[in-house]
């Protein structure tokens, strides 16, 4: 790899400065900073402020992806701006673009991300990318589909099978994540 490896943030545009996922993001961005990543957001605000203005106190300036069809402009913290026209365009680049994921707690849009990045996955249309969901809060849906096969038990007919749940990590902090991110992508 030419480049460091970039993590995409996926995460709430809701939470404000001195909230616990707010500050939460803000240790992450600077996790990954530290670690040798370049860090990527939606670029708006909340956790997605949060993870860039983390990259740059690290050092880094982080990458934000953004959409004409939304009013809002980029945060402060966005050093480089990727614009798409519509909001499916947007999460195609974002998943495109990276090389990892993070998943933050969040509203519909960070499912629709969450949710695209793991078809996709899942169904082999990009290579396998690792995605690690940041504390609990997603751990009830991917439960959901434990058992649901992946497009590798279809193929194999391997007994064991393999759930589409076996694409998603869980890390109860940003150090946990870090570390999974580098193991994945470095084996």
């Amino acid at each position: 790899m030419d480049r460091n490896p970039q993590i995409m943030v996926f995460g709430s545009h809701s939470p404000a400065g001195g909230e616990s996922d707010y500050e939460g993001a803000l240790e992450l961005g600077r996790a990954l900073a530290e670690a040798g990543f370049d860090v990527a957001s939606g670029g708006y605000g909340g956790t997605m402020e949060a993870v860039l203005k983390g990259a740059r106190e690290a050092g880094r300036e982080g990458v934000g992806y953004t959409a004409h069809i939304f009013a809002a402009a980029p945060n402060r913290f966005v050093g480089r701006e990727i614009g798409s026209e519509g909001l499916l365009e947007r999460i195609e680049r974002m998943i495109d673009d990276s090389d990892g994921f993070v998943v933050l707690r969040g509203g519909t849009g960070t499912l629709s991300e969450l949710a695209l990045c793991w078809e996709l996955v899942n169904k082999k249309l990009v290579p396998r990318k690792p995605i690690v969901c940041l504390g609990e809060f997603w751990r009830p849906l991917v439960g959901l589909l434990t058992g649901e096969p992946s497009v590798e038990s279809v193929e194999s007919l391997r007994p064991e099978g393999r759930s589409a749940a076996d694409f998603i990590r869980f890390a109860a902090g940003p150090a946990e994540a870090v570390r999974i991110l580098k193991g994945e992508l470095e084996a």
